[in-house]
């Protein structure tokens, strides 16, 4: 071997490097959903057990293993931050605010409306059951008494 070749400094990561690294990783699981998660931790736990115990508590921590996805949640991945960058045309800039507000107020009008679905659908198996109970009680009450 020569002298030089001993001397090339060779590239090493560093701790930015690291850290993009795992920023990457958690988009692209965030991307594929909780079953990725769930496959890496599993992997994790096969192959390497504490990288499979650090993800578990990861997800524990971050409440990815036992939350829905929310409108806050939604904002706060990578996407959303391209969605509010400004383009540079104030009129592009503006129809796309807009757009964005009208399409948020549309979303929480459905969820309400769905939740107002659910809210009756129980209320009407809860009188289901509450009818039943009493034409029950009623049979009972006259077989008792024939």
């Amino acid at each position: 071997m020569s002298d030089a070749s001993l001397s090339t400094p060779s590239k090493s990561f560093g701790a930015r490097d690291i850290l993009s690294l795992l920023g990457r990783a958690e988009a692209w699981l965030d991307a594929r959903g909780r079953g990725a998660w769930i496959v890496a931790m599993i992997l994790g736990f096969v192959f390497i057990w504490p990288v499979g115990l650090a993800l578990l508590v990861y997800m524990i921590w971050s409440k990815r293993m036992f939350s829905r996805r929310s409108p806050a949640r939604a904002m706060s991945r990578p996407g959303f931050a391209y969605a509010t960058r400004s383009s540079g045309n104030a009129a592009f800039d503006a129809y796309k605010a807009e757009t964005l507000r009208r399409l948020e107020d549309e979303q929480a009008s459905f969820e309400a409306f769905l939740e107002r679905l659910r809210e009756a659908k129980d209320k009407a198996e809860f009188d289901q059951f509450m009818e039943d109970r009493a034409r029950k009680a009623t049979h009972e009450n006259d077989a008792r008494e024939a």
